[in-house]
């Protein structure tokens, strides 16, 4: 099996049983969209971890960005006092506005894409700094996807994404209250492996946010509730939810399922 099968065979593992799924009260598919527009304004305001500095460095004589799966930002809008133009690509309409109202009120020049990479690539322009932050997870053609990224880079790809899936943070939830284990996979080494199949070797440097996690959410009321749907329970149970949350350790109003606080960034040029 190639590095680029057990990719995807890992994500189909994440499928949800269908009698779970069948019987969910509210859909597991929830879009927090407050998530991406807090954590843009955290980074913007105050840049963290090794993704930054590695762009940042790329663009030492100004040039575009594209931003891949850029939600509302906060992957290229940091970079604005660089970027001549700032490509931004997303499969959601709204969180795309958030990403140009922000751009606006930073005067940098922007593009938006509505479409899901690398469907969209086709219609994208080529720039200097490729960005994809917290993407990769949701691409079980992963092989097409990071050969769309490399393809379009004239200076530096920068992936970053979670040390192991993020879905893992969920999986002691998910073996109390239904009695189900979880996959733990894929990793940033199982997208190492590919990029290795792909004749990339990438820089790799891990690091911990510290910061722009530690209150995704504008309440714990929100966190339950966004982590009560993601597990498929009743409104009815949202107070054992509540209890669980309560007793993990760690402060702030941390999501549980788009990002890891242990995080990886890969830097490659094309």
């Amino acid at each position: 099996m190639t590095a680029s099968e057990h990719w995807a065979e890992q994500l189909r593992a994440w499928r949800i049983p269908e009698p779970i799924l069948a019987a969910a009260e509210d859909s597991p598919w929830v879009l927090p969209r407050h998530v991406f527009t807090r954590r843009a304004d955290a980074l913007v305001a105050e840049p963290e971890g090794a993704s930054f500095p590695a762009a940042w460095r790329a663009l030492a004589r100004p040039g575009t960005v594209l931003d891949v799966g850029a939600g509302a930002g906060a992957a290229s809008l940091p970079l604005a006092a660089r970027a001549t133009r700032i490509t931004a690509v997303d499969s959601d309409a709204a969180l795309l506005a958030e990403f140009a109202h922000r751009a606006a009120r930073l005067g940098a020049e922007a593009v938006t894409v509505h479409g899901t990479w690398p469907d969209v690539a086709g219609e994208t322009e080529p720039a200097h700094v490729v960005l994809c932050h917290h993407v990769v997870y949701n691409a079980p053609a992963i092989t097409e996807f990071l050969t769309a990224l490399t393809a379009h880079a004239r200076r530096l790809v920068v992936v970053e994404l979670a040390a192991a899936h993020p879905l893992t943070s969920l999986n002691d939830l998910w073996l109390r209250f239904h009695g189900l284990a979880r996959p733990q996979g894929p990793t940033a080494e199982d997208a190492v492996a590919v990029l290795a199949e792909l004749g990339i070797t990438p820089t790799v440097e891990r690091w911990r946010r510290e910061r722009s996690g530690s209150a995704e959410h504008p309440d714990f009321g929100t966190l339950v509730d966004v982590t009560r749907r993601r597990l498929c329970l009743p409104r009815e149970r949202a107070g054992e939810v509540a209890e669980a949350l309560r007793e993990r350790a760690g402060g702030g109003i941390r999501d549980l399922g788009s990002s890891g606080d242990d995080v990886v960034t890969l830097t490659w040029t094309p």
